[in-house]
C-alpha cells in the first residue's frame, strides 16, 4: 500500500477527516484537484455541535474569536439558537478560514496533502482500492487499503464506486454573489411580491446578496440559456426585479447559484469506499447545515475508521458508520426541505408560515427545532444505531437514558495523582487525543465507580480508551451517573447510576461493541528484533521516521540477540520513575529503553513510523516484569513535541495517576551522509528541526512535567570531536545539542535536575557495513577496546546518568565511543 487512506477532496470535510484518521496514527494522504486552497467564502455557518466536536479536538480556540449570531431561523422564520451549549448560535467563520485552519492541524499531525491531481479512475479489489489521478508530473497510482470520497455534490468516487444518488433534481433555486461598491439595506430573508431577498454587508465593506423569484424555474439565465452557472447579470436582473434596486455597477468577487436539489447515496460505505460530506448528500445549504452535517459525518467516520485499520474494532463497528450517519443525514435532509419549502414557496405558504410562527413561540418547540437545526439533539440509539429526537417513553423505557446522546459539555474536578490535589477540567480537554474516554465519579456511596473501572481495565491498558477520575458534578445530566464511557467522537455508548451494586456486564458489552474484543495479554514475540539504529557508522541517535534497513541475520559478526544480552539486576534504582525516550523503536533507544525498564522505570517507548517495532520493544519490557508502553510522533514537522505529549500525558495518567516524567532521553535523530558541497537547505533544515530543534522543545515541554530532580540526556555524536567532512550539517547539528546541555544545567541547578550529553561513537545498527567481517575489523580498529560498540554499552551509559548515583553530574560531556578520542 502508498497509504492507509486516500482522501479525495481537500475542502474541510476531507481535511477533518484527515485530522482525526492522523490523530490515531493511521497514514493519510489527501487528493485535491484545486492548485491551491479556495479563497471564495462560500460556506461560513458553524452550528453549535461542530463547535463542541472541535473544541473535543482542541481546534475550537483556532476558530475564535469569530462573531456568533444567537438569531437563526426555520425556513426564514425567526427561531433562536439558545440551547444548552457553550457555543450555542451560529458562528461565522468563512469556508476559506476553516480550509486554511483544518489543514494546519492535518498537516501538523502528518497528513500528506497533494493538490493539484485529480481522480480519474478507481478501481477497488478484495484487500485494496487503486486510484489513478492525474496532473503534474502526468498520470500517477495510489494504492490505499480505503478511499474516502470527500469531494463534494459532483463527486467522481461516487461515481467511479457506482453509488446510487437517488433524489429529485432542482426545482427552484438560490443566486448568491459577494459585491463590492453596492449600497443596499440589509435584509434578513425579507419575502416580497415578486421573491426573497437576502443582504448582509460584512465589515470589510463587501456585501453578500441572495435572491429568488417566485414561478422562476431553477437554471433559467437572462440570456435565454438553462442550466448553465449564473454570470452577476444574471443576480443583478433578478435582484432589480424583486427589490426594484439597482446592484449592476458592484463589482461581484463570486458568483454561483444552489437549488433545492435533495440527494443522498444509497450507501454511505461500498467495500473499501467511503463517502461524507456532500458526496454523500445534497441539499439546499440553507442555514449552513450542508457543511456542519458534512463535519460531522468526518467525526464519526474518521475513529472507526482508523480502529478498523489499527485491528481494534469488532466487524460491525465500520458499518456502523453508514447506519448512524445515513440515518442523521436523512432527518437533515427532511427539514431542510421543508425550509425550503417555507423559504422560497409561493405566496400559498403564508398561513403555514404563520402557524409555525405561532408555534416556535412555544419554548419546547423552540428548543426541538434549534436542537435540530444546532445538531445537539442526536441520538444514537444503540443497540439499532437508529438516531431520534426528544423523549420517547415507550420506546426508551428500561434504556439507558443517555446512551447515543452527546456527552454534555460539563467541567470537572479531577485528582492530580500529588497527595490528593485536583485540578479543573472540561469534558472536552479529556477528549483532545481522540481516544475514548471513561469517567468514574467518586460518589461518597455506591461502588460501581470502582467496579466499572475495573471492568475496563483491559482496554485501558492497552491505550484503547483512558479512564479518569473525578469528582461528580453538582448539577446537569451526569449528576447523578457514577460512570460514564464515551465514544472518540463525543457521544455516550454506556453509564452507571449511583445505585450500589452495578454491575459491569452491560459496560463490557458496551466497551467490547465500540473498542473491541477484550484485550489479551501481549504474546511473547516470535524472535526478538537485532539491533537498528542510525544508518551511518558513527551513529549518533536513532532516527525518528526513516523505515528500518532490512535485518541481516547470517553476518558472522553479527551481536548476539538482545534477549540472550538481557541482564536481570535483583533490584532496581528507578523503581517508581517514568521515562521517555525519543527513538526508542530500535538502535541505542531500544537498548535504552530496555534497560531503564530493567531498573524499574515506567517507559515511553517513542518511535516515529516503526509501529511494529516499537510494539515489540514494549512487548518485550513486558515479558520481561517490566512496564511500557509506546507513543507516536513525528519529529522535525509541525506540532511534533504537542503530538508526543498529548499522547504521553494522558498515557501516563492513565497508568499511575499523574503526568510526572522523571527522565527524558533525547535519543531520536537523523544523520546526513552527504559532502558539504551536495547539502541542500532541506537537508540542512531536516538535521537541525529533528536533531536540535525538536529536543530543545521536548525540554521545555518536559519541565512542565519533570519535579526537582529529575534528569535529562542528550545523545549527540563523536564526531563533535573528530571530522568527517560527509557529516559536517549532522556535526553541527549535534554540537547545538551538546550547548543546550551545557546552558540547561546552569539554568536548572536551583532544581536539582541534571542534563548531560552522551557521544556514542562507531555503534552498531542496523547499517549493512556492519554484516561485512572486513569492514567491521577497521571499524573495531579505532577503538581502544578493538571491538565496535554495541547498543547496550550506550546504554549503561544512559541508565547511570538517570540515577541518583549520577546526581552530582550535570552539564557534562560524556564519551562513550570505547576510547575513539583517544588518538
Amino acid at each position: 500500500m502508498d497509504t492507509q487512506v486516500a482522501v479525495v477532496g481537500a475542502g474541510p470535510v476531507g481535511l477533518m477527516l484527515a485530522g482525526e484518521l492522523r490523530l490515531a496514527g493511521v497514514q493519510v494522504v489527501v487528493v485535491e484537484q484545486r492548485p491551491a486552497p479556495t479563497t471564495e467564502s462560500r460556506a461560513s455557518t458553524l452550528h453549535a455541535r461542530t463547535m463542541e466536536l472541535l473544541d473535543q479536538r482542541g481546534l475550537a480556540e483556532r476558530f475564535l474569536p469569530a462573531p456568533n449570531d444567537l438569531a437563526g431561523h426555520f425556513g426564514g422564520i425567526p427561531l433562536p439558537l439558545t440551547l444548552d451549549s457553550p457555543y450555542a448560535g451560529q458562528w461565522k467563520v468563512p469556508q476559506a478560514r476553516t480550509e486554511e485552519l483544518l489543514g494546519a492541524w492535518a498537516r501538523e499531525l502528518g497528513a500528506d496533502i497533494r493538490r493539484g491531481r485529480q481522480v480519474t479512475g478507481l478501481t477497488q479489489t478484495a484487500d485494496h482500492v487503486e486510484l489513478q489521478t492525474d496532473g503534474p508530473g502526468g498520470e500517477q497510482r495510489l494504492r490505499a487499503a480505503y478511499v474516502a470520497g470527500c469531494d463534494g455534490e459532483q463527486s467522481t468516487v461516487r461515481r467511479l464506486a457506482g453509488v446510487a444518488f437517488p433524489g429529485k433534481d432542482a426545482e427552484r433555486e438560490l443566486i448568491r454573489a459577494d459585491v463590492d461598491g453596492i449600497t443596499v439595506p440589509d435584509r434578513r430573508f425579507q419575502r416580497l411580491a415578486a421573491g426573497l431577498a437576502i443582504a448582509a454587508r460584512r465589515p470589510d465593506g463587501v456585501t453578500r446578496v441572495m435572491v429568488h423569484e417566485f414561478g422562476r424555474p431553477a437554471g433559467a439565465r437572462e440570456d435565454g440559456s438553462s442550466g448553465g452557472e449564473p454570470g452577476f447579470a444574471d443576480i443583478a436582473a433578478a435582484w432589480r426585479r424583486v427589490t426594484g434596486e439597482d446592484i449592476a455597477a458592484g463589482t461581484p468577487l463570486w458568483v454561483n447559484a444552489f437549488g433545492d436539489t435533495l440527494r443522498q447515496a444509497a450507501r454511505y460505505r461500498t467495500g473499501r469506499v467511503l463517502l461524507a460530506g456532500d458526496a454523500a448528500h445534497r441539499q439546499l445549504p440553507i442555514g449552513g447545515q450542508a457543511l456542519n452535517l458534512g463535519l460531522q459525518d468526518a467525526a464519526n467516520l474518521g475513529w472507526k475508521l482508523a480502529a478498523h485499520l489499527n485491528g481494534t474494532a469488532t466487524g460491525e463497528l465500520l458499518d456502523s458508520y453508514h447506519s448512524e450517519r445515513h440515518t442523521v443525514g436523512a432527518r437533515v435532509l427532511a427539514n431542510i426541505q421543508a425550509q425550503a419549502l417555507l423559504l422560497l414557496g409561493a405566496p400559498d405558504v403564508e398561513p403555514v408560515r404563520s402557524v409555525l410562527a405561532e408555534l416556535i413561540a412555544h419554548e419546547p418547540v423552540r428548543r426541538h427545532l434549534a436542537g435540530m437545526i444546532s445538531g445537539l439533539d442526536i441520538r444514537y440509539n444503540p443497540p439499532d444505531t437508529h438516531p431520534h429526537p426528544g423523549p420517547d417513553k415507550a420506546r426508551d423505557r428500561g434504556r439507558d437514558p443517555l446512551a447515543g446522546t452527546r456527552l454534555p459539555p460539563t467541567r470537572l474536578r479531577i485528582g492530580t495523582g500529588h497527595a490528593g490535589t485536583q485540578e479543573a477540567r472540561t469534558t472536552a480537554e479529556l477528549l483532545h487525543s481522540g481516544r475514548g474516554l471513561l469517567l468514574a465519579f467518586d460518589h461518597e456511596t455506591g461502588p460501581a465507580a470502582e467496579q466499572a473501572s475495573r471492568a475496563a481495565a483491559p482496554w485501558t491498558a492497552r491505550g484503547r480508551l483512558r479512564t479518569v477520575r473525578a469528582e461528580p458534578p453538582a448539577r446537569g445530566p451526569l449528576a447523578d451517573r457514577a460512570a460514564v464511557l464515551v465514544r472518540p467522537d463525543g457521544y455516550i455508548a454506556w453509564t452507571a447510576p449511583r445505585a450500589p451494586g452495578a454491575a459491569p456486564e452491560p459496560l463490557t458489552a458496551a466497551l467490547t461493541r465500540w473498542f473491541g474484543p477484550r484485550p489479551t495479554p501481549t504474546p511473547e514475540p516470535a524472535a526478538a528484533p537485532s539491533p537498528a539504529s542510525a544508518p551511518a557508522v558513527a551513529a549518533g541517535g536513532t532516527p525518528a521516521t526513516r523505515t528500518p534497513a532490512p535485518r541481516n541475520t547470517a553476518a558472522t559478526t553479527a551481536a548476539p540477540p538482545a534477549n540472550e544480552r538481557i541482564r536481570r539486576p535483583t533490584m532496581g534504582n528507578l523503581d517508581g520513575k517514568t521515562a521517555l525516550v525519543t527513538g526508542a523503536s530500535r538502535g541505542m533507544g531500544r537498548a535504552t529503553a530496555l534497560r531503564l525498564a530493567r531498573q524499574g522505570a515506567l517507559v515511553a517507548v517513542h518511535y516515529g513510523t516503526s509501529t511494529d517495532e516499537a510494539g515489540e520493544v514494549a512487548a518485550l519490557i513486558e515479558k520481561d516484569g517490566g512496564r511500557a508502553f509506546t507513543v507516536q510522533a513525528e519529529l522535525g514537522v509541525p506540532g511534533d513535541v504537542h503530538q508526543l505529549f498529548l499522547g504521553l500525558e494522558q498515557a501516563l495518567k492513565e497508568r499511575t495517576g499523574t503526568t510526572t516524567l522523571d527522565i527524558l532521553v533525547n535519543n531520536a535523530g537523523v544523520m546526513g551522509g552527504v559532502k558539504p558541497e551536495d547539502t541542500t537547505p532541506e537537508t540542512f533544515d531536516r538535521l537541525i528541526a529533528v536533531n536540535a530543534k525538536a529536543p530543545f522543545f521536548l525540554i521545555q515541554r518536559a519541565l512542565a512535567d519533570m519535579p526537582d530532580g529529575g534528569r535529562i540526556i542528550n545523545i549527540t555524536t563523536g564526531l563533535n570531536r573528530f571530522a568527517n567532512p560527509d557529516e559536517i550539517a549532522y556535526a553541527m547539528s549535534k554540537g547545538a545539542l551538546e550547548q543546550l546541555a551545557l546552558h540547561y544545567a546552569k539554568h536548572l541547578g536551583p532544581r536539582r535536575i541534571t542534563i548531560n550529553s552522551v557521544a556514542p561513537g562507531i555503534t552498531r545498527n542496523s547499517n549493512p557495513v556492519f554484516t561485512i567481517p572486513e569492514a567491521v575489523e577497521q571499524m573495531a580498529a579505532l577503538s581502544t577496546f578493538n571491538r565496535v560498540g554495541e547498543p547496550e554499552d550506550v546504554a549503561d551509559v544512559v541508565a547511570f546518568l538517570a540515577s541518583d548515583d549520577a546526581r552530582w553530574i550535570t552539564g557534562s560531556f560524556v564519551d562513550a565511543t570505547g576510547g575513539t578520542l583517544l588518538g
